[in-house]
């Protein structure tokens, strides 16, 4: 079987109503407090929101390991907003060098989709576009965030179960 290097998924059970689930992703502060990223306005359809990265503020460990990158500048582009459903976004993955100009660089697509579950909501994130990264960036930038999707589903759990 092969192993795809395009795209990642992952998966999270949520036992919160629908609504603070939406909350929690769609506000750009809730989200960032949970992600760890600080951003300097809302999240609106089809605009640029920057930001920088500031650990989160609900899992000490994860916050430790954000710590050495806290203020490099961090940008998206808010792509879709389908209230209740689905958000879209385009980001320049695992950009934390500051000496490297990322604008250059394709950027992957985040989607984060709400289902209905018997004990809560589902969410899934996916994470595709890193076959088009340059080659040199594209297997570090993969695995980071292989990894860091893995701490963010931990981390959006733990943020609506604590608030």
């Amino acid at each position: 079987m092969t192993r795809n290097t395009d795209r990642i998924e992952k998966q999270v059970l949520l036992q919160a109503p629908r609504e603070r689930v939406w909350r929690a992703l769609s506000e750009a502060e809730q989200f960032g407090s949970w992600f760890g990223v600080s951003f300097d306005g809302p999240f609106v359809e089809g605009e640029r929101l920057t930001g920088r990265i500031a650990p989160t503020q609900v899992d000490e460990e994860v916050a430790a390991m954000q710590t050495p990158y806290e203020g490099t500048p961090f940008e998206w582009l808010v792509e879709k907003i389908e209230p209740m459903q689905r958000l879209a976004f385009r980001w320049h993955p695992f950009g934390i060098d500051k000496t490297i100009d990322y604008s250059h660089e394709p950027m992957t697509r985040i989607v984060f989709e709400l289902h209905d579950a018997p004990e809560g909501i589902l969410l899934t994130v996916t994470e595709s576009g890193f076959d088009k990264l340059p080659p040199e960036r594209r297997a570090k930038a993969f695995a980071a965030n292989e990894g860091g999707w893995t701490h963010q589903m931990k981390l959006i759990a733990k943020y609506l179960a604590q608030h």
